[in-house]
């Protein structure tokens, strides 16, 4: 074909261009701004640093928090472990003797309000079971204890303490046997512990049954506490990618003078965020991993950890990773659309959008809604967690949403006053969103947290309940299966010789039967039988006269078929018998003319009824099968009174049960919830003061050359200082307004939830206290940096 043929053929049809990949401006971009951030002088790596510091605390405490779950597990596998093995599901099934059964009794005691945990144990056979932690079981006067338990015997200041434990420490308890690194728990060595003296024979650990489920008003508390927890962080990490916004918008202004556009330009902020939320990250991460070496050496609410708990879980690891990057990203551009950014550097310049109430109350009205369309849930119901979660998160979030239109529309009708209130007023009129966002983590924990305690105030019946012991009348209450002897009546007359203890209600316990023989489906007539002097029986009887010598019958009061069951054994001038575990008998006659009176509850709240007698009338040293019961009065005048008491109980037997009478006992599972919120608001609370410490210096960094203004044009500092005082003060008053109100609504809707009353409205009072307080604290240490900020060398532009 000539070269005009060529020419005169058609032009082959072309493929239409390639469409321009959406990707690539958005990379682009992402990567200038992270470039500007990187590189943008020291302004640019001040603002990304305070960026990272902010992002870094509020990831730590998520680290944290995503290590809990494997935290409590390893506690809990440490503590299974210990645990003795089950013979059989019924508790009174006994393990047999053979060359690797151990015996052992409790002999838990407190120090200084402290439990001290422990057994007293004796090897039946050459290869004893061991258990977790321990190389080699103690001998005969010598104990293996924990480190902590280790230190605190080792310290002068605890004389008191070290008498009560007359062992050689000859060893200390590995991590593996011990639940955490600040638990007081021994293993003590003994070669006269016996089954008649209470020991209890075990042939294996490990096997410890199965836990409780919690309730579901617990699994609503647990859930709470998780939300009120966590919220805030997510609140403050929120803030912090806005950090040092005014800069970066004039800085994006240059940028559209030479060309970009408006949607380039949030690309580029985007990037800047992002990186900034990737250096928390590995902030964050640094501090969790340095943090997490010390955490064996700190304990808060008598509640620490070892190291190796500390573990998250890495999917929590992963989702982290994921969703801070992504949070500070979308906060960005959100941020942006409220913002005017043009050539020349005109930032802000145009009416700035009024804030619109209505989508705001949608989220808490939403909360309440989810709540209201739950229903109650009852005592024995399932519990829907995610429900209950979602509708607490929506009412906290809410409520962060909110204060920003209540902040602007509360200052906007300030006018007048001194010069400092008409700085601080004139700056949040101009721009109130910086000051609304450093106060909104604040809120969100302050509501958080008054519901919370609404909840636990209202539970507090079904979980606390009335002993019914009065602790006027006595403070503990002991028992000893040791009586061999004549152990018992030595066991009163110590206590009563104790320092500090001023009355002691103590008998000699046993059972008395009706003699006789009686077929396998005949049931025994029993009923107890207590010898004690005078003055002990008329603490636990209506007694006029008594002499020693006497004897009584004691009636159970109303009781008339209890009363029945007891006239068949004590029956006036005819025998009643004793009988041990081991199968010693005593036979007893009943005098004709012993004292028919009714009982009286004792100090425990206990009635006691059966037979009792004063020392002239048997001789308790003989009773077979008998214990000791002391309840002991001391005065509190005397210093150490309580320690005294527990040093006579373990040199008079270290296996004795001695306890603390307490007018309310407390549900366990109730108990350690209420610690863990307890712990998890003390570390909450430090992350926030930090980061609105790094706030409120971040926005006097944004002030510094117009602070460095008013100084060179005479305005004195501490006019200064006081309106940035009242600065931070109004959105503090207004933002916890914010937080008793929602946080009271929250906690009603939950109390109607768990069908429960409202038991204290004034539950805000000193949680808001501490807000304020945690508020004022921050303000004043950031003064410092004020003071310096304040020179002339402030007018300096790099």
């Amino acid at each position: 074909m000539t070269l005009l043929d060529q020419k005169r053929a058609p032009a082959a049809a072309q493929e239409p261009p390639a469409r321009p990949s959406r990707i690539a401006p958005w990379l682009r971009d992402l990567g200038l701004g992270i470039r500007f951030a990187a590189g943008g002088g020291r302004e640019g790596w001040t603002r990304t640093l305070l960026t990272a510091v902010g992002v870094g605390l509020g990831v730590t405490l998520l680290f944290l928090a995503a290590s809990v779950p494997h935290a409590l597990d390893a506690r809990t596998a440490r503590d299974d472990a210990r645990s003795e093995t089950r013979i059989s599901e019924s508790p009174d099934a006994q393990a047999k003797k053979s060359d690797s059964s151990v015996l052992r009794i409790s002999a838990d005691t407190e120090y200084h309000d402290r439990s001290i945990i422990g057994y007293v144990m004796r090897a039946e056979g050459s290869h004893p079971v061991l258990p977790p932690g321990v190389d080699a079981l103690p001998a005969a006067g010598e104990m293996v204890v924990s480190p902590a338990l280790k230190d605190l015997l080792g310290s002068p200041d605890n004389a008191l303490l070290k008498e009560r434990f007359p062992y050689k420490v000859t060893g200390t308890i590995a991590d593996e046997g011990l639940r955490s690194p600040s638990e007081l728990w021994f293993y003590a060595g003994s070669d006269t512990l016996t089954p008649a003296s209470g020991g209890h024979r075990i042939t294996g650990y490990g096997d410890p049954g199965p836990t409780p489920p919690l309730a579901p008003m617990l699994i609503v508390l647990v859930i709470m506490v998780c939300v009120v927890l966590l919220a805030p962080v997510a609140i403050f990490i929120a803030t912090a990618v806005r950090f040092g916004g005014d800069r970066r918008d004039r800085r994006l202004a240059a940028l559209r003078l030479v060309g970009t556009d408006i949607r380039m330009t949030r690309r580029i902020a985007a990037g800047e965020a992002l990186f900034g939320s990737a250096l928390g990250l590995v902030v964050g991460l640094v501090l969790f991993l340095v943090g997490r070496q010390f955490v064996g050496c700190i304990e808060v609410w008598d509640v620490s950890a070892f190291p190796a708990d500390l573990a998250p879980d890495l999917r929590l690891c992963l989702l982290i990773a994921l969703a801070v990057p992504l949070t500070a990203v979308l906060v960005t551009l959100t941020a942006m659309r409220s913002v005017v950014i043009e050539p020349l550097g005109v930032v802000r310049d145009s009416r700035p959008r009024k804030r619109r109430l209505w989508w705001r109350l949608l989220l808490p009205l939403a909360g309440l809604g989810v709540f209201a369309l739950t229903g109650k849930a009852g005592e024995y119901e399932v519990v829907n967690p995610y429900a209950i979660a979602s509708g607490a998160v929506l009412v906290l979030v809410g409520l962060a949403l909110l204060l920003p239109w209540l902040v602007e529309a509360c200052v906007k009708r300030l006018r007048g006053g001194p010069v400092p209130w008409q700085l601080a007023t004139r700056r949040l009129q101009l721009s109130s969103g910086a000051a609304s966002r450093a106060v909104s983590g604040v809120t969100v924990a302050v509501a958080g947290a008054v519901a919370v305690q609404m909840l636990f105030a209202a539970m507090n019946a079904d979980f606390n309940k009335l002993t019914g012991q009065d602790t006027g009348r006595a403070q503990f209450y002991a028992s000893s299966e040791q009586v061999t002897g004549d152990a018992a009546m030595r066991t009163i007359k110590e206590f009563r010789a104790t320092k500090g203890v001023t009355q002691v209600i103590g008998m000699v316990e046993a059972y008395a039967s009706k003699p006789g023989k009686y077929s396998d489906d005949d049931i025994q007539p029993t009923t107890s039988f207590s010898v004690g002097d005078c003055a002990t029986l008329r603490e636990v009887a209506r007694i006029d006269s008594c002499e020693d010598g006497d004897t009584f019958v004691v009636h159970p009061g109303n009781d008339k078929e209890m009363q029945g069951w007891m006239d068949q054994t004590a029956r006036k001038g005819k025998e009643v018998e004793f009988e041990s575990g081991s199968g010693e008998k005593l036979r007893w006659t009943l005098p004709a003319d012993a004292k028919t009176v009714v009982s009286r509850k004792d100090p425990v709240g206990e009635d006691r009824w059966g037979i009792m007698a004063t020392p002239g009338a048997i001789d308790a040293t003989t009773l077979p099968g008998a214990s000791t019961v002391s309840q002991i009065r001391i005065d509190d005048s005397v210093p150490e009174a309580a320690e005294y008491v527990r040093n006579t109980a373990a040199r008079i037997d270290p296996g004795m049960r001695l306890v603390t009478m307490t007018s309310v006992e407390r549900d366990r599972q109730y108990a350690s919830i209420q610690t863990g919120l307890q712990v998890g608001a003390t570390i909450t609370l430090l992350l926030i003061a930090a980061s609105m410490l790094v706030s409120q210096l971040e926005q006097l960094r944004e002030r510094k050359r117009l602070l460095s203004v008013l100084v060179a044009f005479g305005t004195r500092r501490v006019t200064l200082g006081w309106s940035v005082l009242w600065q931070t003060a109004v959105p503090v008053v207004i933002g916890l307004a914010v937080a008793v109100a929602g946080g009271l609504a929250l906690g009603a809707a939950l109390c109607w939830m768990v069908d429960k009353q409202v038991d204290d409205w004034l539950v805000f009072l000193p949680l808001a206290g501490a807000g304020a307080g945690l508020i004022l604290l921050v303000t004043l240490l950031s003064l410092p940096p004020l003071w310096r900020m304040m020179r002339p060398d402030g007018l300096r532009s790099e």
